[in-house]
């Protein structure tokens, strides 16, 4: 039988801060989701599962010490940078 080990990541306090002072210049509330590693036991397998944030109803994954968020999906790139402009575009 395969046995499945679940650890809930903590979200990076730079990262969770920086989204927040954003979303507070944008007058919008991120609802901030951890991410989890599963690893299978006995092998050496595993799968990291993004963060995900979710403003306006828009899902974003988000990596711990990574300056890029992905909008809906992994191939959708968005920089942190740019996420002020992109929520501003949602209204």
């Amino acid at each position: 039988m395969i046995n499945i080990v679940t650890k809930e990541l903590e979200f990076d306090e730079e990262l969770k801060k920086r989204i927040e002072f954003i979303c507070d210049f944008c007058n919008t509330t991120p609802t901030i989701i951890n991410g989890n590693i599963r690893n299978i036991d006995k092998t050496n397998l595993s799968y990291i599962e993004p963060h995900r944030i979710i403003i306006k109803g828009i899902t974003f994954l988000a990596f711990n010490y990574s300056k890029t968020l992905f909008v809906g999906n992994l191939s959708n790139k968005l920089e942190l940078k740019d996420l002020e402009s992109f929520i501003k575009k949602l209204n």
